[in-house]
């Protein structure tokens, strides 16, 4: 009638908090809406634009602040926050919270939502509905990327003095069409393919590259990365440097496409 597992394997990967944002010492209130809530410890849990939050994702983002708690010397459970970002309003989430945890669901300003009830601060964000004069950047953060908004991140994100790498990754995943008609109209000389590199693309691709160059041959890895980057639109020559391919295998790999 029992099964018994011992030092049952959770998982197969190592558990990452998608953010973790922890309050220097002495700073006792930020004046930013999405911030209100904060304490010294504040986990986030961050949905992309293709993905929604669902009630599993409460379970684990509630597991990942417990766990940092018991984990963290110092760290009380008191001292935590927990807020989930998604693009669209949870209406599964937020039924399960009414009607299985009996918690209240506190709009508190448009796109901003307390969940009342829990030990733990919790807040849920819908990035859609946030302020655009408030969470501009946030707000920006998935699809449907109107041109002129695309241009001002295009424009403004080189000016912000922080890393924009991973902001940028899934900006132009979400819109590359739009950012290709925005920097084909740009005066800058910044380029989608420094973009790309910037954001980490290539990188990624020249990585899986090498991976399987090991196991099917180092010839098949390069390919793959010319072809990828054939398909973005790069120039033969560009590619053939960037993916450190013979120039006539590369011609011959365009002319397939």
């Amino acid at each position: 009638m029992l099964e018994f597992k011992y030092e049952y394997q959770l998982t197969t990967e190592p558990l990452r908090i998608d953010i973790l944002i922890i309050l220097k010492p002495h700073t006792t209130y930020l004046d930013k809406n999405i911030a209100r809530i904060f304490k010294t410890i504040n986990v986030f849990e961050y949905k992309s634009p293709e993905d929604y939050l669902a009630v599993k994702d409460f379970y684990k983002v509630y597991a990942y602040a417990t766990l940092y708690a018991a984990i963290t010397p110092k760290t009380a459970l008191s001292d935590i926050t927990i807020t989930m970002v998604g693009r669209t309003y949870p209406r599964n989430l937020i039924k399960y919270f009414r009607e299985v945890r009996h918690y209240r669901v506190e709009p508190v300003q448009k796109g901003i939502y307390y969940i009342i009830g829990d030990y733990l601060p919790i807040q849920i964000i819908v990035s859609t509905d946030l302020s655009p004069w408030d969470n501009r950047w946030l707000k920006d953060l998935g699809r449907d990327l109107e041109k002129e908004e695309a241009e001002r991140i295009f424009k403004e994100g080189t000016k912000v003095p922080l890393p924009m790498d991973a902001y940028y990754e899934v900006l132009i995943r979400a819109n590359l069409k739009i950012f290709e008609e925005v920097i084909a109209m740009s005066d800058d000389t910044l380029t989608i393919e420094d973009i790309l590199m910037r954001t980490g693309f290539i990188p990624k691709w020249l990585a899986r590259g090498r991976e399987e160059g090991r196991e099917e041959g180092r010839e098949e890895g390069r390919k793959e990365i010319a072809l990828n980057l054939l398909k973005k639109g790069w120039t033969v020559e560009e590619t053939a440097e960037t993916a450190e391919l013979d120039i006539e295998k590369v011609r011959a790999l365009s002319a397939l496409l």
